[in-house]
């Protein structure tokens, strides 16, 4: 494992004052004590996308994300910060997940909201642990995890990987005495066999199919991030691009025949950062190897500008 600090972000520059304020020179690197705001975490693996032999070249998703956000124009006045990247040395996913879990512990401690740039979706697992880190280890909160995904990462397998992720919070909720509280939303039923159809049924997942999110649906989907959110203490949103169809998000480790429109996506993020309870996001599964005209990087940058802005 190797936490590499931020370096300097590049992009069009119009001119000197808050006017032509864009990401790239409103985000600072970030230092111990700095005043509460949105601070990024990268976390530059694919060897859980491998193990889960998918579609590797997903490490480099975080600095692709960056490059995206880095001339995005800034209309209010924001506290950025970029804590780095955690990178994965080889094969030990492991230590970096628990490197990724110590820094975004911190991070919260200090009072910011905080984004992890993906990767591969393991950085889930990642992402909770640091959330259970800084929340205590008592069992006296609740802590709702919505992923808008077109898979459910259920998978039970000898090594922890991509489609590990919210099994091993299962476990890790129940052995802690926690309540184990997952919406799926985007589920596509041609990318889940009934095995995982069953086991999240077993495990209480309330879930949304991806032919349920349309936008002549929209109501019925607001109404249930809002009782979702609603039922617990804090709520970490994940977002997994390959939700999308293909043809938005081609730079994925599994594009989507189907997928969930843009704009729905767009709609499902901005009730969740407005629901009073997110606490954590992280965005997963870009893969620039396989993007087009970086397609991918500036939805992906998009839908994490309109999540930080709008943040409740």
């Amino acid at each position: 494992m190797t936490w590499k600090q931020a370096t300097d972000w590049t992009g069009r520059n119009d001119g000197p004052g808050p006017e032509h304020a864009r990401w790239h020179n409103t985000i600072q690197a970030w230092t111990a004590g700095a005043e509460p705001g949105a601070a990024l975490l990268g976390f530059a693996s694919d060897e859980g996308v491998r193990r889960n032999k998918g579609r590797v070249g997903a490490r480099d998703g975080a600095q692709a994300l960056r490059t995206a956000l880095s001339s995005i124009a800034l209309h209010e006045p924001v506290k950025l910060y970029d804590a780095g990247d955690i990178e994965v040395d080889g094969e030990d996913l492991e230590s970096g997940q628990e490197a990724f879990a110590d820094v975004l512990a911190q991070l919260l401690r200090e009072g910011h909201f905080t984004v992890g740039l993906g990767g591969g979706h393991e950085i889930t697992f990642a992402s909770y642990a640091g959330l259970a880190r800084a929340l205590g280890e008592d069992s006296s909160w609740s802590l709702g995890i919505l992923n808008i995904d077109a898979h459910f990462d259920l998978r039970e397998a000898p090594l922890p990987s991509s489609g590990t992720g919210f099994a091993q919070i299962a476990k890790a909720q129940a052995a802690a005495g926690r309540p184990f509280r997952y919406a799926a939303v985007g589920i596509s039923e041609a990318a889940n066999t009934k095995v995982l159809f069953d086991r999240a049924a077993e495990l209480g997942v309330e879930v949304l199919l991806d032919t349920e999110c349309h936008l002549g649906n929209l109501q019925a989907v607001r109404e249930f991030i809002a009782n979702f959110a609603d039922s617990v203490d804090h709520l970490y949103l994940t977002i997994d691009l390959d939700a999308l169809p293909a043809s938005v998000a081609p730079g994925v480790s599994a594009p989507a025949g189907f997928g969930v429109s843009l704009e729905m996506v767009r709609e499902i993020v901005l009730a969740a950062a407005r629901s009073g309870k997110l606490k954590h996001a992280d965005i997963a599964e870009l893969n620039p190897l396989f993007d087009i005209d970086q397609r991918t990087a500036r939805t992906g940058a998009r839908l994490l500008n309109d999540l930080i802005l709008n943040r409740g």
